[in-house]
């Protein structure tokens, strides 16, 4: 007897979402399940890879450019595709996950571009991952508002005040457990990818823009070659033109800073430019070089400024390379939110994010990214300043800048050091935010900045950075399992104090507590953090 025929359709095993059938349509689903099969296996064998290139980072300590591509950082004559008109000015951009309240807001906010996103911002509940796509096909059906619970009403602005969606999917890493195609989970960048493009890009078109991308946490040109590959078949199926897609990638890995020529030469027809995505970079510094001795170790994550040499090494190496190939640079995040009670904090922060922004653009960015809407005139003004009329400064081509493989990687020449106070932030953070992503909210405002996954994982990985190192701190005390335990309990029951018993109870805090420590102190360092946390997940 012959087994099945598989499925044409990826199926769907979740507890039913309002309005979900619009999203997981028959159409949508088949899309899902030829993605998934053309795929998926490229994306286990380049998973494999990284491994394989971690151990050997781990063995020899050191990074440098990849040979077998010299001759495409050499060949002066390629370039990316000419931007499309709605990325051409991308001098500001905010960032945000998809539900209703962040999609209206983000749209409305003045910025040029939304990063509208599936990612680090995202907790990937079932309800958001559903949610999150109606707020997108709402927003360009112009069906969409939302109320606050003080009854204020908020709905789009004409159509040109708008920003234009870029989306960011989830990473490679991370599996859809609700949706399987024979037998197996769809990776989750599949599945958020999949159904956004299969809804909208006929759509978009029709408005005047297109399926724009942000891919996260890519760690080699392999890995963008997959993606080329996944918008050319995608373009096919759907029978829109080659070319349309465009994709922004985050060099936010330390493996994506050797290789950014390469990753643009692998999108060339559908990159829009590289973006400095500060904080998992330094994430995936520590990570990488966790267990390489005393010169890696890095200092408090606040004391690890913009202006650091390995930094600017990262960054000007990431703009030289962007305007060489006629694409976008686009900077970093400023992660403050803005105090209502406390005008003192906010004028303080206000002139560091003046500071970081203005950098940007004497550098020779593009653009760059904030977090907040009030943030969105202080770093057009930045930009505005150094770019006038023109849409971006692709002209400045920085060829005055020249980086070596040692200079990014060179964390021993800061003069800062590990610190308890240091110690004490990356527990409160960490434990605060994984709390917030069990209960589905994946960017989460604490002690006046917006984190999220990526400076989670921060927080737990200077823990083990620093343990795993001896570090002494400042106050004569050695990082060690026991005092991490000790801290962490500390913050618990201030935490239990301060919100109450009842508040307390209906929380996640204790199971928050525990994974925090988990992904911290286990010798089997987990690659992120979200891994077993998305286990967790109701």
């Amino acid at each position: 007897m012959s087994a099945p025929a598989p499925s044409p359709l990826a199926t769907v095993d979740a507890p039913p979402v309002e309005r979900q059938e619009e999203v997981l349509t028959d159409g949508a689903l088949a899309f899902l399940a030829e993605l998934h099969r053309r795929f998926t296996g490229r994306r286990d064998e380049l998973l494999a890879r990284r491994a394989a290139r971690r151990a050997e980072i781990a063995r020899s300590s050191t990074l440098d450019f990849l040979p077998k591509t010299a001759h495409i950082r050499a060949d002066d004559s390629w370039r990316v595709a000419p931007a499309p008109p709605a990325l051409e000015d991308r001098r500001v951009e905010i960032t945000g996950p998809t539900d209703r309240k962040m999609t209206v807001g983000a749209l409305n906010s003045g910025a040029r571009v939304w990063l509208a996103d599936f990612e680090d911002a995202s907790s990937p509940t079932w309800e958001n991952v559903v949610g999150g796509q109606l707020s997108l096909i709402d927003a360009f059906e112009r069906r969409i508002d939302f109320t606050d619970a003080r009854g204020k009403s908020y709905a789009l602005r004409p159509a040109e005040e708008l920003a234009t969606p870029v989306v960011r999917p989830r990473g490679w890493h991370l599996d859809e457990r609700h949706v399987t195609v024979d037998g197996r989970p769809v990776p989750g960048a599949l599945v958020d990818f999949g159904l956004y493009f299969f809804h909208n890009a006929r759509r978009l078109l029709d408005l005047g823009k297109g399926p724009y991308f942000y891919l996260p946490k890519t760690e080699s040109h392999l890995e963008a070659r997959l993606w080329n590959d996944i918008f050319v078949f995608a373009q096919e199926y759907t029978g829109i033109p080659r070319g349309t897609v465009r994709a922004t990638v985050l060099i936010e890995t330390i493996t994506a800073a050797y290789e950014m020529e390469e990753i643009l030469y692998e999108l060339r027809e559908h990159a829009s430019g590289l973006n400095a995505g500060r904080w998992d970079y330094l994430f995936s510094l520590i990570k990488n070089f966790r267990d390489a001795g005393p010169k890696f170790v890095l200092p408090d994550r606040n004391a690890v400024t913009m202006t650091a040499p390995f930094m600017r090494a990262y960054t000007e190496l990431l703009v030289r390379t962007c305007h060489k190939r006629g694409a976008h640079a686009i900077g970093g995040m400023a992660a403050f939110i803005p105090s209502r009670k406390d005008a003192k904090v906010n004028e303080a922060a206000f002139e560091k994010v003046r500071a970081d922004k203005d950098r940007e653009a004497g550098d020779g960015f593009d653009g760059s990214w904030v977090a907040h809407p009030d943030l969105v005139p202080i770093a057009r003004a930045s930009f505005d300043a150094v770019l006038g009329d023109r849409p971006h400064q692709k002209h400045r081509l920085r060829e005055d800048v020249r980086v070596s493989a040692a200079e990014l990687i060179a964390v021993d020449s800061l003069e800062a050091k590990p610190t308890f106070e240091g110690l004490c932030n990356a527990v409160a953070v960490g434990l605060r935010y994984i709390e917030a992503w069990l209960r589905g909210r994946g960017a989460v405002a604490i002690f006046n900045l917006m984190e999220d996954a990526a400076t989670a994982e921060i927080s737990r990985s200077q823990i083990w950075q620093w343990i795993d190192a001896g570090v002494v701190f400042d106050n004569g005390e050695t990082a060690t399992a026991g005092l991490a335990r000790e801290v962490a309990a500390r913050e618990l029951a201030a935490i239990r104090e301060e919100a109450g018993e009842a508040a307390f109870a209906s929380g996640r805090w204790q199971e928050a507590h525990d994974l925090l420590l988990k992904v911290a102190l286990d010798e089997d360092y987990a690659e992120f953090l979200t891994l077993p946390a998305y286990a967790l997940l109701d």
